[in-house]
């Protein structure tokens, strides 16, 4: 889907494939949500993504920015894409990672812990 009246700067689109999400996030064009549960994110994720639980969206969405692409993942595409719909609702720049974590690690995006080692999705 694209939306031609995207403000410049940001996508028209609003999924991008999971190669796509890494090219923007390594060249710090937009900014990561990893909308999994706590688990799933002590397990394994995206470097430099930032770590927002689906459930505790509504009460942290003051630490989302406004003024950057934000890109949203979850293990499959499923919950990200719930998330992407409501932030394009409430006019965010967002776009859904298409595949989820699971595509993001086919792919070859490195997945690691907290502590820097590599991790799993699960």
């Amino acid at each position: 889907m694209t939306d031609a009246s995207a403000p410049s700067g940001f996508l028209a689109e609003d999924e991008v494939s999971a190669a796509r999400a890494r090219e923007l996030t390594e060249q710090d064009a937009a900014w990561l949500l990893d909308v999994r549960e706590g688990y799933e994110w002590e397990a394994g994720h995206a470097p430099g993504a930032h770590h927002i639980p689906l459930g505790e969206l509504s009460e942290r969405q003051h630490e989302l920015p406004e003024d950057r692409q934000i890109l949203v993942i979850c293990r499959s595409g499923a919950r990200s894409r719930m998330v992407t719909d409501a932030l394009n609702e409430a006019n965010y720049p967002a776009a859904n990672v298409d595949g989820g974590m699971g595509a993001w690690q086919a792919g070859g995006g490195p997945v690691q812990r907290d502590d820097g080692t590599p991790g799993a999705i699960v």
